[in-house]
């Protein structure tokens, strides 16, 4: 499964353009692997988060995204971007989305998870998490690489950050358990950054 040619070309402009305007900050991307599968998870606060997220490696990120943004051009730029398209109004959308996350992990592919589920609009500094990404991680023996989210989207400002926390294995056991680990590592870095500004 090769990386998408849209991917390859149209991401090093757009990487470019994006850190000249928002000036984003790193930090810990060393956890992300320069190869092999991983699930990359965390907190979701804008629609820039996508573009944040994947200008964190030089890696093909593959996103899951409501399939509804796969119509007319959007199918086109989205699939030329490698996105995983999932259909949330199907009973078995769930499964569906598991087996196809699988088959891309185990073709040693990169995957971006927020397990909010959407942007997280409300006036906690996160919402709870939905299990998808522990589960996909245990079914796929794949680690997850936690990753937090702050700051806001101002032009030629550094006001957004971002930092990668060390992987998390999902042994067998509590899959709920390990999804308020993923959970709490998340939120612990946030409430510490809100501490230190």
């Amino acid at each position: 499964m090769k990386e998408p040619f849209f991917y390859r070309t149209v991401r090093p402009i757009l990487a470019g353009l994006f850190k000249v305007i928002y000036r984003p900050q790193y930090e810990g991307t060393e956890n992300i692997p320069k190869d092999g599968k991983i699930i990359l998870a965390g907190n979701h606060t804008n629609f820039f988060d996508c573009v944040l997220v994947g200008t964190s490696t030089k890696r093909c990120v593959h996103f899951l995204a409501k399939k509804e943004l796969m119509k007319g051009i959007g199918k086109q730029i989205f699939t030329g971007f490698g996105i995983i398209p999932v259909d949330r109004s199907s009973a078995s959308s769930g499964a569906q989305a598991v087996n196809t996350c699988k088959k891309y992990l185990d073709d040693n592919k990169l995957i971006a998870i927020f397990p909010e589920g959407t942007i997280n609009r409300t006036d906690d500094i996160m919402m709870p998490f939905k299990g998808g990404a522990v589960k996909i991680a245990f079914d796929s023996s794949t680690k997850i690489v936690p990753f937090a989210i702050n700051g806001k989207y101002e032009p030629f400002k550094k006001s957004v950050k971002i930092k990668f926390m060390p992987p998390i294995e999902v042994e067998r056991g509590s899959l709920k358990a390990a999804n308020q680990e993923l959970y709490q590592t998340v939120r612990t870095e946030l409430e510490n950054y809100v501490k230190e500004v």
